[in-house]
């Protein structure tokens, strides 16, 4: 049965292990590509792929990251068990935090490692408001972090992508989590050194987020330092899937 939040483009159910992919806002399913390619030989790679873009386009955006994380954890919770990886990059950063909470509140080990990119922790606090802008005021942000430069882009599937936009940014500034709350499984944090979004200091506090072991890995670039750094990403994913899939064995 086709699941609309679940894109696999390699299948590989029997893979011993899972890596789940979380967008970043105003992202997809297909971004994740790349970690298909690489990954789906030894790993079931699951990329989630929200309302309101391309094969979901017709579909209302959700704005508010609370019901998001609800509406994905209700999807993953149909998984049957195996070693799994969270990873997300940006908004996906604390989607799959939230998700991987929820889980746990259910008493289902669906993440044993939390690997985060390019977003602070939860416990730090800016205040941010590109969701208010016009769309030349969203586009000149998406410009600023090196994302995709959608003046390029003709009017049609411009109107098409903003509101997806604009509704993840709303989604991701308006949210507001209770600054102790805590995974059980292992964060891993990666962040750019150049990045106007987060801070060494602010990727760093990911630390308080979970009761297991953390680390944090600093790459050069900015906001999108893994298209510079992905192999070297990549490896720090592929290292936490070995570790879940070595303790599962034990």
């Amino acid at each position: 049965m086709t699941n609309k939040w679940i894109m696999r483009f390699h299948p590989n159910h029997t893979a011993g292990v899972r890596l789940v992919c979380f967008p970043h806002a105003g992202g997809s399913a297909s971004y994740y590509h790349p970690l298909s390619v690489r990954f789906s030989g030894h790993a079931d790679v699951v990329a989630l792929q929200y309302p309101g873009r391309q094969d979901r386009r017709l579909e209302p955006c959700i704005d508010d990251l609370t019901v998001l994380a609800d509406r994905v954890a209700e999807q993953l919770e149909q998984f049957e068990e195996k070693p799994t990886v969270f990873y997300g990059h940006s908004m996906g950063a604390i989607l799959a935090f939230e998700t991987a909470c929820r889980l746990e509140q259910r008493d289902l080990r669906a993440c044993q490692s939390l690997v985060t990119s390019g977003r602070r922790a939860p416990s730090t606090r800016r205040t941010e408001t590109v969701h208010a802008l016009d769309d030349d005021g969203v586009i000149a942000e998406l410009q600023r972090l090196g994302g995709a430069d959608l003046r390029m882009i003709d009017d049609e599937l411009l109107r098409i992508a903003m509101p997806s936009i604009r509704a993840d940014y709303r989604a991701i500034e308006s949210y507001a989590p209770a600054a102790d709350r805590t995974v059980s499984c292992p964060i891993v944090a990666l962040t750019g050194d150049a990045d106007p979004l987060t801070s060494i200091a602010e990727n760093d506090a990911w630390r308080r987020h979970t009761d297991a072991d953390f680390r944090s890995t600093v790459f050069p670039g900015g906001h999108f330092f893994i298209t510079s750094n992905l192999a070297a990403v990549q490896h720090e994913i592929a290292r936490e899937m070995a570790a879940v899939r070595l303790l599962a064995a034990l």
